[in-house]
């Protein structure tokens, strides 16, 4: 795998200094990828005057001369940076953007979680769900409480939790070849939940046939552990460093403390986008981890 992986990163931007906190995620990702970062944004139409506690931008000069500052900041020395507005006014701000990372070939959407409803609740109806719903190209998004936190993005461990479902090989292939370009150390998961640690669905069965359930989930460790095997030996095979464990509790706060006791610095989930965005978005497992995460969390659309 060569720096060919991602040769073009798109950053929207609103002019909030909320939608910038993925600004030094997208500079050191440019950095090791050797890709251009394109910051991007388009013109709402009836838009509201501000956005985020600041003034939103709404005329197409006042947004390119916005973008072209941000463009020469510190933070992009030394990264290629191309700026792009789209001038007519559109009232679908999400599938403006998803329209464009096909239209300028992106190959990584970056962006702020901030949604429409402010702070009190980042994800739910947010421009980034539904860019994630929408687009085929990968989104990576970033809290803004990393930039408060002086967050330095390293991108060198990646934790990928898995399922065992093969259409969530996608997600692993991108993030293995992202991995080989930033050479990071891969932490894989599988978690496999004991009586009463299940959430979601499970709990139902838990509830009623809580002897059956847990068996079920013991029965269930000698498999994870050797489709874990083979996923491990095929990513050593292409020379990434990776290693591998079985978490027993339920998966969200799997995900949170092999995050922390491995020290990652991003965590891969898959998605089916469209044709699942609202069961992936209410009651599952990734707007939890979202929600958590004290690291940017790439989300790899799985299409059918």
């Amino acid at each position: 795998m060569d720096n060919s992986l991602i040769h073009s990163i798109l950053v929207p931007l609103d002019g909030s200094s909320l939608a910038e906190a993925v600004l030094p995620a997208a500079a050191r990702l440019a950095r090791k990828s050797g890709g251009t970062v394109k910051l991007f944004h388009v013109i709402e139409r009836d838009a509201p005057e501000r956005v985020h506690g600041q003034t939103h931008l709404t005329r197409s000069d006042e947004a390119e001369k916005y973008l072209a500052s941000v463009s020469s900041s510190e933070k992009f020395q030394g990264v290629p940076v191309t700026t792009h507005v789209h001038e007519t006014g559109v009232r679908d701000v999400s599938q403006s953007i998803s329209d464009h990372s096909e239209e300028l070939s992106a190959d990584l959407i970056v962006m702020c979680t901030h949604g429409s409803s402010g702070l009190r609740n980042l994800f739910v109806g947010s421009i980034a769900q539904q860019v994630i719903s929408l687009s085929s190209t990968p989104v990576m998004l970033v809290n803004p409480s990393m930039r408060k936190s002086g967050r330095i993005f390293n991108f060198e461990n990646f934790l990928i939790p898995l399922d065992g479902d093969p259409d969530h090989e996608h997600a692993l292939r991108f993030a293995s070849g992202l991995a080989s370009v930033c050479k990071a150390k891969i932490r894989l998961l599988v978690a496999v939940p004991r009586f009463g640690t299940m959430s979601g669905e499970l709990t139902v069965v838990n509830r009623y046939l809580p002897g059956t359930t847990s068996r079920l989930m013991d029965m269930l460790v000698p498999e994870a552990k050797e489709y874990l095997t083979g996923v491990r030996s095929k990513l050593g095979n292409s020379g990434l460093n990776v290693s591998a464990g079985i978490s027993r509790s339920n998966p969200s706060t799997a995900i949170m403390k092999t995050a922390k006791s491995a020290k990652s610095d991003l965590i891969v989930l898959a998605t089916h986008g469209k044709s699942g965005a609202k069961p992936f978005w209410e009651g599952s497992v990734t707007p939890q981890v979202i929600r958590a995460a004290k690291v940017p969390v790439l989300m790899v659309p799985v299409r059918e």
